[in-house]
């Protein structure tokens, strides 16, 4: 087992800019002519100064912010720009020669500075960015930007779980971290890219990370580390005084993963943490801690003799021996999902728990874990699962089908021919290796038998009278030609969870459209849709966004995918070898991809291997 340890002599450098392209567009649209500027609000530590920061990038601005000490001065944020003797008018004439302001965290501005941040608004000669946190009291000058309709508002959401992922693989070196490390991670910090920082670099430090086998990719199992800044985000739960509340808390805490009723507690206090959202109470009466991090946190400081009778309790003894039902449970539910070809976001905390606290994970739940994980097009999820069964369950031939399918899916034959035992007709095994598992549900046999995957491969006439709902209407779509056809089953597929179906039938759309207009919007859907498939490499996405780029963006592309050097191709295109990297690089960023490694699926190369 390989576990990471970091320099005590690194220098902590900020972290890569990453994701949020479409609102670093807006911002970078709001500084144009004509506009006045727009106010960026969203939660602490969603990376709001991060991504203004690198909207100026390159402009001639100044700077101001906000902070808790120098709240009650005067005019204190603009000290280095007024005096703080200054009238509201003479410090307007003063900063009439700043044409771009960034103000950062306005919410924390003194009276002084914010009826100067209005008034520059009002008069509108300077261009604002202004930043402020949601939740947080600000200044009525502040708040009135907005609500005042002064400037327009960008709420701020939190970092989605692929932008997440593809962060902490640019920051954590090799591989990045294993998905169900990411969910974890994800799940913990819920979009505070200040406490996902923090996460990170203490899991690291700690040497809690380590190599998943047959892969550069890292995973974290274990417990949470208790930081200061993971104190302070839970000071909510940690600071609570009163005894019976703190009980409470404690004892949801050491029954995690399992909620506890609500005529196991004490109704008055846990109407009080109820009240400061604390705690969730669901339909059936079962209660739980209202944040993910708020249980590790409550365990790891309760002491060991308070831990040991928390945990020790008639009515909390025994979690470990009460997963086992719950989690045939989860399992039970996910696949009556799947049968129903309803695969949409199904929480499943139990199995989620095992794999966090490094448990034994069953192969049975593994497998269907990681076949509800590629229905959805998470095909790096999926094989992660499906690595979980293979670890504690032996050789179990459903997890190693699953593991199998997505390699396959992701593009990797081979890959998936080594997984099936090397045989030499790995697709064949793979549709054998299903037949044989003999699923009884019709339902079942329709999403993952190979009439489906014909349709999904272009040939809906091998699907002919062996397929019903959705999939039947793709499969006619298809037959016609028919591109709003075609659009239509892809929504509907999506509204089911099966977005990499949804974006292959997009992709197949695009070919399918007469209007030019119609085929862009479908091949712009399927390129959405298709980068939140972890990786996905599959017929129907092939050459899928080309069209994206300038005809020699794509010469370019296509002799990149194929191996050439950027000199080779610079001496083939009679080009300078700048020239060819300034394109890759503006091709890179419309087609989403890292690096040249993952050209050759989106190229359709002559030899190229999908499944």
């Amino acid at each position: 087992m390989t576990t990471f340890e970091r320099d005590a002599n690194t220098l902590e450098l900020p972290w890569p800019f990453t994701g949020r392209e479409d609102e670093l567009e807006l911002l970078r649209g709001s500084l144009t002519a004509g506009r006045h500027g727009i106010v960026i609000t969203g939660p602490a530590g969603c990376g709001k100064t991060r991504l203004v920061t690198e909207a100026v990038r390159g402009t001639d601005f100044a700077r101001v912010a906000g902070t808790p000490e120098t709240r009650p001065l005067r005019l204190a944020a603009f000290a280095h720009l007024v005096p703080e003797t200054s009238s509201l008018h003479e410090a307007l004439q003063r900063l009439s020669g700043v044409r771009l302001l960034l103000v950062d965290d306005a919410h924390l501005l003194d009276d002084a500075s914010a009826a100067l941040v209005h008034q520059l608004a009002v008069h509108g000669r300077t261009r604002l960015l202004v930043v402020t946190t949601d939740g947080a009291p600000a200044p009525g000058a502040i708040s009135r930007l907005w609500t005042g309709e002064l400037l327009p508002r960008l709420a701020l959401a939190p970092l989605p779980r692929e932008e997440t992922a593809e962060l902490l693989a640019n920051v954590a070196g090799g591989g990045g971290p294993e998905p169900l490390t990411v969910n974890r991670l994800h799940r913990l910090c819920q979009g505070d890219l200040r406490l996902l920082r923090d996460l990170v670099g203490a899991v690291r430090e700690r040497g809690l990370l380590t190599r998943v086998p047959d892969s550069d990719e890292w995973a974290w199992r274990g417990p949470v580390p208790i930081t200061a800044t993971v104190r302070e985000r839970t000071a909510r739960v940690l600071d609570r005084h009163c005894p019976d509340e703190r009980e409470i808390l404690e004892r949801l805490a050491f029954a995690e993963p399992l909620p506890l009723d609500l005529d196991e507690l004490d109704l008055r206090a846990l109407e009080h943490v109820e009240a400061d959202s604390l705690v969730h109470v669901d339909d059936r009466g079962a209660v739980r801690l209202a944040h993910p991090l708020h249980g590790p946190v409550l365990r790891a400081s309760a002491g060991r003799l308070r831990a040991r009778r928390l945990s020790g309790t008639p009515d909390l003894s025994g979690t470990q021996d009460r997963c086992g039902p719950a989690l045939d449970a989860e399992r039970a539910a996910l696949t009556r999902r799947i049968e129903r070809a309803d695969v949409r976001t199904s929480a499943a905390p139990v199995g989620e728990w095992l794999v966090a606290e490094g448990a034994p994970v069953p192969a049975a739940y593994a497998a269907v874990r990681a076949r509800f994980a590629r229905l959805r097009g998470e095909l790096r999820e999926a094989a992660a699962w499906a690595r979980e069964g293979l670890r504690h369950g032996g050789d179990d031939p459903s997890c190693r089908l699953e593991l199998a399918l997505a390699a396959a899916q992701s593009g990797d034959v081979p890959a998936a021919h080594m997984i099936l035992g090397g045989r030499p007709d790995g697709g064949g095994a793979v549709t054998r290796l299903a037949t044989a598992r003999g699923d009884a549900d019709a339902a079942v046999e329709t999403i993952s038998g190979d009439a489906y995957d014909a349709v999904r491969r272009g040939a809906p006439e091998r699907a002919a009278g062996r397929l019903s709902g959705v999939f039947a209407a793709h499969a006619a779509a298809l037959a016609r030609g028919d591109g709003p056809a075609l659009d239509q089953v892809a929504e509907q597929l999506r509204e089911r969870g099966f977005l990499l179906f949804a974006a292959e039938a997009h992709a197949q759309a695009v070919r399918a459209h007469r209007d030019p207009r119609a085929a862009r919007t479908s091949r712009t859907r399927a390129v959405a849709l298709a980068r939140r498939c972890q990786g996905a490499r599959t017929p129907a996405l092939a050459g899928l966004v080309l069209g994206e780029l300038t005809a020699r963006q794509r010469q370019i592309v296509t002799l990149a995918a194929a191996g050439l050097s950027n000199r080779q191709i610079a001496e083939k295109l009679t080009l300078s070898v700048r020239t060819v990297g300034n394109h890759l690089y503006s091709a890179y960023a419309r087609l989403g991809a890292g690096d040249r490694g993952a050209l050759p699926w989106l190229v359709e190369l002559p030899d190229a291997q999908s499944a």
